[in-house]
């Protein structure tokens, strides 16, 4: 029943009409368009002029897809806080939480296993503009606010106000390990991949827990 409950709630936040269906496939093309800019000129030096004329839009149809310039790049990452938590909602119930945060993750070291050069691009772009990375990292905590509801009920003390500090302080730290992973894979040029560099952030926390559990 649990499962269905998940899965019925994933397929709920699905796209639904036709309207909606097109309207996310433009929002595509044109983030793609975008994305392509903002690798040729950097972040700033592009305008939503250059964005809707290469996507063959007028700039106030762009405005209808998206409030602002900065809209194209975090309205992504707020999709994948959502990916992340239907993943995350799939994993089986008897999975210590730590370790389904973990595969949850799989939907952000997949796109770079996949498109690795696009995943660093998409990551220079977040570090190398300010104002970008400030917002960025408001969305990534946002993430909590999706993830922390499923951790809660994995915790299994319901509604009890120590269960979501122990929610919120895992989600919390697996989006810290995740934001530290991401910075030195992008510091490494990739070098090193993105999976293995999770698992190295997330291990070292494991491991300390570990080592005060045995008293080393």
């Amino acid at each position: 029943m649990a499962e269905t409950s998940r899965t019925a709630s994933v397929c709920a936040a699905a796209p639904t009409s036709l309207r909606e269906r097109t309207r996310a496939a433009m929002r595509a093309e044109v983030s793609e368009v975008a994305f392509r800019l903002f690798a040729e000129q950097g972040f700033d030096n592009t305008t939503v002029e250059q964005i809707a004329a290469e996507a063959g839009l007028s700039r106030t149809t762009f405005f209808r897809y998206f409030g602002t310039k900065e809209e194209v790049v975090l309205g992504k990452m707020g999709e994948v806080g959502h990916e992340v938590a239907a993943v995350l909602a799939a994993r089986p119930d008897g999975e210590r939480p730590w370790d389904s945060l973990r595969r949850a993750f799989d939907v952000i070291t997949r796109v770079d296993s996949e498109d690795p050069e696009q995943s660093l691009n998409l990551m220079r772009l977040l570090n190398d503009a300010c104002a970008l990375m400030t917002h960025q990292w408001e969305k990534t905590q946002g993430w909590q606010s999706v993830l922390v509801p499923e951790i809660s009920r994995r915790l299994g003390g319901g509604s009890e106000p120590g269960n979501r500090l122990r929610a919120q302080a895992l989600a919390a730290s697996a989006i810290a390990c995740l934001n530290a992973a991401t910075d030195a894979w992008t510091t490494d040029d990739g070098t090193t991949s993105l999976s293995v560099l999770v698992d190295q952030a997330m291990g070292t926390l494991t491991e300390l827990k570990e080592e005060n559990v045995t008293g080393h």
